[in-house]
């Protein structure tokens, strides 16, 4: 599959700067592993612009992002495993197998026979890809049980949302979410007498087990906890902003300011949030 015109000319640029004579003294050693971390740190840096709403930004991190998927094939093609065009025509197939009830016919027509026609079609995939490993002497896929496809490298509340998901696909799941907060009240009275005990590897073991729960009760209803957490952790940077801006305004520092002092603008802080919705 040929690449427009536009996308060639980022493949170009990439290609150039991995040339081993006249490339990027960087660019020409780095691998699949020591560009990974950058791919999900670009991941996030998307995340973040659609946060905070800056669709320059957001335009700028996709570009950023794009190129990270450059790079890995880029890599792939001097290997002779695979190249850009290759990773296009995949998705494109893929999606186009995923959707019959768009662009075939199919019978699915709500979001839940969507989802179970998804999920079949995904488990006629891996037939088809150990079917293709087999035709070339590989073994099959690893059958790694019934959490199996959930990647550990997923962000540990991300993680925690895809077991649950996976486990209530079986029937091991709590029945309605009023249970799951009698078990984070449980799970905080286990995590205050690991505290009392000063046992730090039980403070960790019931802190998981607390964050776990959580997880659960969000899934339940339908809040994600990744998301959510985000949004605190957006909040919590905007009111401290304003602690430090109001500190600066009277010519006090964060490092000087009691603790009373920062509390007082913290709820002043809540308080100029209230009143604008």
């Amino acid at each position: 599959m040929q690449p427009s015109r536009d996308i060639q000319g980022l493949l170009d640029i990439m290609a150039a700067l991995r040339q081993p004579e006249t490339g990027c003294p960087w660019d020409v050693v780095q691998t699949f592993e020591t560009i990974k971390p950058y791919t999900i740190e670009e991941a996030y840096e998307v995340a973040d612009a659609i946060e905070r709403g800056d669709m320059h930004d957001l335009c700028d991190e996709l570009g950023d992002l794009l190129l990270q998927v450059v790079f890995h094939a880029r890599i792939a093609e001097e290997t002779g495993q695979f190249a850009f065009g290759d990773v296009v025509e995949a998705v494109t197939r893929k999606m186009i197998r995923r959707h019959p009830h768009v662009f075939a016919r199919s019978d699915a027509d709500t979001p839940e026979a969507v989802k179970l026609q998804w999920d079949a079609i995904k488990q006629a995939e891996k037939r088809e890809r150990n079917e293709r490993r087999a035709r070339h002497g590989l073994p099959p896929e690893t059958d790694k049980g019934h959490l199996g496809t959930v990647q550990r490298s997923f962000p540990a509340l991300v993680e925690a949302l895809k077991l649950q998901e996976r486990a209530a696909k079986v029937g091991f799941d709590w029945s309605e979410p009023e249970p799951i907060l009698d078990k984070i009240v449980e799970e905080v009275e286990e995590l205050r007498e690991a505290l009392r005990d000063g046992d730090r590897k039980k403070v960790a073991d019931e802190l998981g087990d607390l964050l776990f729960a959580v997880v659960n009760i969000g899934r339940h209803t339908d809040t994600d906890a990744e998301m959510a957490l985000r949004g605190t952790n957006s909040k919590f940077r905007r009111r401290f902003a304003h602690i430090q801006t109001e500190l600066e305004a009277s010519g006090e520092t964060l490092e000087k300011a009691t603790l009373e002092r920062m509390e007082e603008l913290w709820q002043a802080a809540k308080a100029i949030e209230r009143d604008l919705g």
